[in-house]
């Protein structure tokens, strides 16, 4: 399975910004597409998920979506601000669960997966 983000840069405070996703070597579509994202000095943290049949989103400045062969992952961005700047990574793995978060054998996954393949990461720069 091979992840790889593309899109990142910089941008002005208010802009929008779309990355792009491409999970390749699933067999099938069972499967979840996870976004994150580290800031300097802090954890990792959710954004938001997608797989067949759910999309889950944290923050409601940022949404979701699949180009129609299903094999690109958007994550579209509007309204960033300083605070957005980060380094933005997708993972994918397969998904076990069609629900947004649930806990799963004991841990909490998001759309089901624990996503042991990650991308190289993207910066994203807002500042003035």
């Amino acid at each position: 399975v091979q992840v790889a983000e593309t899109g990142g840069g910089s941008v002005q405070p208010g802009d929008s910004l779309r990355l792009s996703c491409t999970a390749s070597g699933f067999t099938d579509d069972n499967y979840a597409v996870g976004w994150f994202r580290q800031a300097p000095g802090k954890e990792r943290e959710m954004i938001g998920c997608i797989r067949p049949g759910v999309t889950y989103i944290v923050n409601s400045r940022f949404s979701l979506s699949r180009d129609n062969a299903g094999n690109t992952v958007f994550l579209n961005m509007t309204n960033l601000t300083v605070e957005d700047t980060a380094v933005y990574y997708c993972a994918a793995g397969e998904s076990v669960g069609r629900v947004g978060v649930a806990v799963i054998g004991g841990k909490t996954l998001f759309c089901g997966s624990e996503y042991p393949n990650w991308g190289q990461g993207a910066q994203v720069t807002v500042s003035k």
